[in-house]
């Protein structure tokens, strides 16, 4: 295990892969190359092979992916059916559906010429992908789906508040080295001590504050606290907030109801549950029509980000 922050290499000898704007095959098989640790609370998981021929990135620096795990029991993939714009449906039933997202920290085209893909993983005792991260091995294949990704700022925003703990790190670091040079970033990561910090992507106008010993499982988080503390410029701007579910929500609520911004100033991702079993077991036990009447919502044509708002006021009204 590692004791200090590793930089990974970023050779100039390799290239973005390109992005494509026509549809793309759904489902890709990659196969492990390399892992490298990070931290000692990530590991980098470096993917290609000629199941990844055919992989597109969006070019988002937050894109994520599904890992699409077997049945430990019978060896059996069980595969969603996933319609272009994103709605999930399953052949086989919800519950035959093993998988974890992530964000892909590159995607690049490797000296070889070859696609690649990079991966980062919190690793921690339990979680199915998190066990696989840590066990993976050179020519191991798994199946992933084609990327989606959500960060927007709006072409005018001339300043960005990135605030996240360590499962946003990945795609925190992606948009970083994205960022155009007149972009100002100020950077706010919580992580579980010193030796979880990570060596970011380096932008002139980037400002980064790490927050030790808290979030991430081990002590509350101090996200919301942030979001709500630092001034942000009269100028146009972009908040984007990835962490765990309950964290992201209240600081939504501070977003949207008091600076008020617009719904294409802000992404705020929620990338984990804290006691997730607990929370799955309450999730099972919900009345069904309650859960009818919120994919109704979702399928309606309705504005998304008010039905996210009902969303959120309904998980919060059961204990969700």
């Amino acid at each position: 295990m590692l004791t200090a922050p590793v930089n990974i290499n970023t050779s100039t000898t390799t290239a973005p892969l390109e992005q494509v704007s026509v549809v793309s095959q759904m489902f890709h098989q990659a196969t492990v190359i390399a892992s490298t640790a990070i931290t000692p609370g990530m590991v980098r998981v470096v993917f290609s092979g000629a199941g990844l021929a055919s992989f597109v990135t969006t070019g988002v620096p937050d894109e994520y992916l599904r890992l699409f795990f077997p049945n430990p029991e019978t060896g059996r993939l069980h595969l969603p059916h996933i319609s272009e714009d994103g709605r999930w449906s399953y052949p086989d039933g919800q519950d035959t559906i093993r998988c974890s997202t992530y964000t892909v920290r590159r995607a690049y085209t490797g000296a070889d010429g070859s696609p690649c893909i990079d991966i980062d993983f919190v690793v921690h005792k339990g979680g199915v992908a998190s066990e696989w991260a840590m066990s993976a091995q050179p020519g191991q294949v798994i199946t992933i789906n084609r990327p989606r990704g959500l960060y927007s700022p709006p072409a005018d925003a001339q300043w960005q508040l990135l605030v996240a703990d360590a499962t946003g790190l990945p795609a925190l670091s992606r948009i970083l080295d994205q960022t155009p040079a007149h972009i100002q970033s100020r950077v706010f990561v919580e992580v579980a001590d010193a030796e979880h910090e990570q060596l970011l992507p380096h932008h002139s106008l980037s400002t980064v504050t790490w927050l030790r010993g808290c979030g991430n499982g081990v002590a509350a988080s101090r996200l919301e606290e942030v979001v709500r503390s630092v001034p942000l410029p009269a100028t146009p701007g972009y908040v984007w907030v990835a962490g765990e579910q309950k964290v992201v929500r209240a600081i939504r609520k501070f977003v949207r109801k008091d600076l008020a911004l617009p719904a294409e100033r802000y992404e705020l991702v929620g990338y984990w549950i804290a006691n997730s079993e607990e929370w799955d077991a309450k999730w099972e036990a919900l009345d069904p029509a309650i859960k009818a009447r919120i994919d109704a919502a979702w399928d309606s044509d309705r504005d998304k980000e008010d039905v996210m708002d009902e969303y959120n006021a309904t998980l919060e009204k059961f204990g969700l």
